[in-house]
């Protein structure tokens, strides 16, 4: 048995509050460097390895994963309010090859083998609670190693877009507060019905909601959260309205569809689930090509963040190769605690 086959890690059979409440400590383990220098959005960093929003629920999980070799830490979706998660499963296993986009269903697994639909719908503590963890992780964090807070509004029946714009920016600002180094707002989630959950689809949306959490954060970092395009022309539509006002793009937030149960029932209510994991890495890389080819003609200093399918070395290259400034894992790490340590060793041998 490795090492790593004996470090903790999330429990998908247990309910997300048994996950939030049993966080595992820190490892007195190795500190791996990789050649730099290296940055996030501006501010240096030890590597382009980071966990993406989903991982870390609370700074427990952040302190955690950062032992073991990640260097952006990105704090779980937080709310204005409190949120319950959805019932389990959570995290379920699918059989799929690669996806594109578009697909109507896919099978569901017994067994976990790279790809899985994600239900969890954006969760979150109270603010007090939520604010207060920020704080105290930030304060923890060793020096080059840094603390993103994802964030999301709260829709509320009747809200206009100036109401949804207000509650992305009280959650920033409240994360800036509390010692972020920086904010991403969370513009793609299809495990939600509102309209939050597909905000990156409408570029003059996007636009209004960034430029409101731009004003209430400052200079802070910010970075967008964004899910996968089907087309060329709405991504580009997408990037001319939201590119000289945020730093970076974090892509891919999975790729939404179906779930077909064992027993060939639709799960989930029949409703649409992300598929993260090895399943969007093709389509992920493909996108981050797109919008570098996109920026680099605009001349613009925007940087993007890889997400999706990493469990490699090469894979992390290829997301650099393709324009990506860092690479944020989530699936991977989940599944093997130590695959960052695994990473930075074979990128450092080449």
């Amino acid at each position: 048995m490795s090492v790593s086959d004996q470090l903790p890690r999330y429990d998908r059979a247990r309910s997300y509050q048994w996950n939030y409440q049993n966080a595992p400590e820190p490892i007195d383990g190795p500190v791996v460097r990789m050649p730099g220098p290296w940055q996030f959005c501006g501010q240096p960093v030890d590597s382009p390895l980071g966990i993406a929003a989903g991982p870390l629920l609370n700074g427990k999980w952040c302190l955690y994963y950062a032992s073991l070799g990640f260097d952006v830490l990105t704090y779980k979706t937080v709310r204005s309010c409190e949120r319950a998660c959805y019932e389990l499963p959570n995290l379920q296993p699918v059989h799929t090859g690669q996806l594109a986009g578009g697909e109507a269903e896919v099978p569901s697994s017994d067994q976990m083998a790279g790809s899985w639909a994600v239900s969890f719908g954006m969760p979150s503590m109270s603010p007090g609670v939520w604010r207060r963890d920020v704080e105290q992780t930030r304060s923890q964090l060793a020096k080059g190693k840094l603390l993103s807070v994802s964030t999301v509004a709260t829709v509320q029946e009747g809200w206009t877009l100036t109401d949804l714009a207000d509650d992305y920016a009280t959650c920033a600002r409240w994360a800036v507060q509390s010692g972020a180094d920086a904010v991403e707002t969370n513009f793609s989630c299809p495990n939600v019905a509102t309209c939050d959950g597909q905000l990156y689809q409408n570029p003059a949306d996007s636009k209004r909601v960034a430029e409101r959490v731009r004003e209430a954060i400052g200079d802070t970092p910010y970075i967008l959260k964004i899910g996968h395009f089907l087309s060329l022309e709405s991504a580009e539509a997408f990037l001319d309205a939201v590119g000289q006002v945020v730093d970076g793009l974090a892509m891919t937030n999975s790729i939404a569809t179906r779930v077909r149960g064992g027993g060939k029932e639709l799960m989930f209510t029949g409703q649409h689930r992300g598929i993260c994991g090895d399943a969007i890495r093709d389509a992920s890389t493909s996108q981050v090509r797109c919008f570098q080819r996109w920026i680099l003609e605009r001349e613009w200093p925007l940087q993007l963040i890889g997400v999706g399918g990493i469990s490699t070395a090469q894979q992390v290259q290829n997301y650099l190769d393709a324009g990506a400034h860092a690479c944020h894992l989530a699936t991977s790490p989940m599944v093997n605690p130590g695959i960052g340590f695994e990473i930075k060793n074979e990128l450092n041998s080449q």
